[in-house]
């Protein structure tokens, strides 16, 4: 028997949902409040999208922080091959690369949206743009309909809410998902941004702000206790520290970000005596020098004279000047640099949205609220996410697909 459907949200995971349901012959309406379907994904990935991981599903659920059990039913049902053949079943071609990170083989996440519209159109999908939804029409715990902004009611025998979670508002992502299931009774986890930069009590001088370091070890510290050492690459900023292994940090930061700390160490690969025998070289071979110029290959320029001075060493001193105990000083500073963490960015600027509706509120084989009948949540306003590398845009996939699969 045939269901009349409403999806809320254009984006993966309501697109995904609508063409879901709609290949099992329901009538659908999807409303998505922006003037075109897939905004958010359009900027994802530098503009690039990645759009899946072609990783298996055991390390798939390593890489998702919080509640990865609640999707191994799902995530059994529509993985990254079935997402990567919806795609390039519906004409973009996809191609691998480093770190198992899928892309469109152009490189333009439009492609990946013409691909989702053409699926909608084939498989009958109604796409109402412009059309923001005001609220969930409910009676005796039940689903009724939607009531458009211009007063309009649909009625449903299924309603898919996927209007993700509070980052890159100007994507649609404003957070309305999560109000209205809160007014209907759920449990909306605290949210906060994740795969974020963070601010600092330290701060950088403008000569290196936006200075990549590459090959540097993070350590992440919780209230003195170190939580993970990660190699990588890192940007140093105004407000702080971001790039790939902050925003990874930020992702386990489920406490007070003020209660994190983290160590830098810009030279993993030597150990203090190697650092230090190399450092007794560089000032041998260069000794009348000064010091900045003499340990100039050590560093990135424009950083020697800032880890010097963090350090307690006057960088105008000669090399021949430089005590034994300001060596030490030089490689405490480059081994172990603490920066102290005060807060996230703005959850805006945020790639996800941690948070969200609680899982244990919503039937993990079908995405149905356990508290309202006929209503079922999709995407990043479920309380699950991940880090980087697809895996969330394939969380929204999943989680779509399976709302919109007619329930037995």
């Amino acid at each position: 028997m045939s269901e009349n459907v409403i999806v809320i949200g254009g984006g993966p995971a309501g697109m995904m949902a609508a063409y879901s349901a709609a290949s099992e012959g329901s009538t659908v309406i999807l409303c998505e409040k922006n003037e075109k379907l897939g905004k958010k994904l359009y900027i994802t990935g530098k503009g690039r999208c990645n759009l899946t991981n072609f990783c298996d599903q055991e390390t798939f659920l390593k890489n998702v922080i919080h509640h990865p059990r609640f999707l191994y039913s799902s995530i059994s049902r529509f993985d990254r091959e079935n997402l990567m053949d919806f795609v390039t079943d519906n004409g973009c071609e996809l191609k691998v690369e480093r770190g198992q990170r899928v892309f469109p083989k152009s490189d333009k996440s439009s492609d990946i949206i013409k691909a989702f519209r053409r699926a909608l159109i084939s498989a009958g999908v109604e796409v109402r743009l412009n059309t923001p939804v005001a609220s969930i029409v409910t009676q005796d715990d039940e689903a009724l309909g939607v009531k458009l902004n211009d007063g309009t009611t649909l009625e449903a025998d299924k309603i898919i809410v996927a209007t993700g979670g509070l980052s890159y508002r100007s994507t649609g992502s404003d957070g309305w998902g999560l109000q209205a299931a809160k007014a209907l009774g759920h449990t909306v986890t605290p949210c906060r941004p994740s795969l974020v930069g963070v601010k600092t009590k330290e701060t950088w001088p403008s000569q290196v702000q936006g200075l990549a370091l590459k090959n540097v070890d993070v350590t992440l510290v919780h209230k003195g206790k170190k939580l993970r050492t990660e190699r990588g690459e890192m940007l140093l900023t105004h407000f702080g520290v971001s790039g790939p292994l902050i925003l990874t940090d930020s992702a386990y930061m489920d406490d007070a970000p003020e209660t994190y700390q983290l160590i830098l160490d810009l030279k993993p690969a030597l150990t203090d005596q190697k650092l230090d025998q190399r450092i007794q070289r560089e000032l041998r071979a260069n000794e009348r020098k000064q010091v900045v110029h003499a340990l100039g290959s050590l560093l990135p320029k424009k950083l020697m004279p800032i880890m010097l001075n963090l350090a307690g060493v006057d960088q105008t001193k000669t090399a021949n000047q430089i005590t034994k105990a300001e060596r030490h000083a030089v490689v405490d500073a480059l081994k172990r640099q603490k920066l102290q963490i005060s807060d996230f960015l703005d959850i805006n600027t945020a790639i996800v949205t941690s948070g969200g509706v609680s899982v244990k509120e919503i039937n993990p084989k079908t995405m149905a609220s356990k508290k309202i009948r006929h209503l079922y949540f999709a995407g990043e306003m479920i309380d699950v996410d991940a880090l980087t590398g697809g895996f969330n845009i394939q969380i929204a996939a999943t989680t779509g697909f399976v709302a919109g699969t007619r329930s037995e």
